[in-house]
């Protein structure tokens, strides 16, 4: 049985007594084998002269600021998800405690301030793809019609949009292609921190620190063929990996 655990999978045998934690780069596929996630291949994409510059400049705190980074944006996106799924989202929890930091709520509140303003209809609301054809897997963040076209929308809270997040959704199109036969229309970054500072022309979908970027089907045809040769160069550096896995017993008692 695969439950989840703080967000990570984990594959739960109650006759042996044990729970058993997926590498979060790798998806379980029906068959037994495992395909690497899109941003793990997104790994060998070239990072460019900027990042090596944040990484000599923040040294051995990059990693921490990297997992900062990702616990932040794994808070929005499951404010986001409940929200949609029709739950009240509050800042405090049971005990009157402010239950997220308030950074991460601003960036929740800009997304409730999107859905008031813009209306769509909701296809896919976080749900994971994994495609052994394709050789990888995904969770998609909204697949929604938007505006009479079928939209795949990718939710970012980074302080930067980077040229891979479109490579990113440019993959996604095709796991809703196999998995759902969906066409896709075009895909979007809806960026929670932006540095906009108004609601922009007639026709922006942006309000302020926020905005909704679009790649029409030329763009994602040139951001899917960035993406297969990404995968590419992954495969002949990584293809022969195996996801690593821990183990954990249920219980212990020292014997006496």
């Amino acid at each position: 049985m695969t439950i989840k655990v703080s967000n990570k999978a984990a594959n739960v045998d109650y006759d042996q007594k044990k729970i058993t934690f997926l590498d979060s780069r790798y998806y379980a596929t029906p068959s037994g084998g495992y395909v690497p996630s899109v941003t793990t291949i997104l790994d060998a994409y070239p990072k460019g002269f900027g990042f090596y510059e944040w990484l000599k400049k923040n040294g051995e705190d990059s990693d921490e600021i990297r997992d900062e980074a990702g616990r932040r944006g794994s808070v929005v996106h499951d404010m986001t998800e409940r929200y949609d799924n029709g739950e009240e989202v509050s800042l405090f929890d049971a005990n009157g405690n402010i239950s997220v930091k308030i950074g991460e709520w601003a960036m929740f509140e800009r997304y409730v301030q999107f859905r008031s303003r813009f209306d769509f209809k909701m296809i896919v609301n976080e749900q994971e793809f994994v495609s052994e054809k394709l050789g990888y897997a995904g969770t998609i963040d909204r697949l929604i019609e938007f505006n009479g076209k079928i939209t795949l929308v990718d939710i970012k809270t980074s302080n930067s949009i980077y040229n891979h997040y479109w490579l990113q959704t440019a993959s996604y199109v095709d796991l809703v292609a196999e998995e759902l036969g969906i066409d896709v229309d075009q895909t979007a970054i809806l960026w929670l921190n932006a540095k906009t500072r108004t609601e922009g022309k007639k026709g922006d979908v942006q309000g302020i620190s926020w905005q909704m970027l679009f790649h029409d089907q030329d763009q994602i045809k040139k951001d899917r063929e960035l993406f297969e040769a990404t995968k590419k160069l992954w495969d002949v550096e990584n293809g022969s990996m195996k996801p690593k896995e821990t183990t954990y017993s249920f219980s212990h008692v020292r014997v006496q």
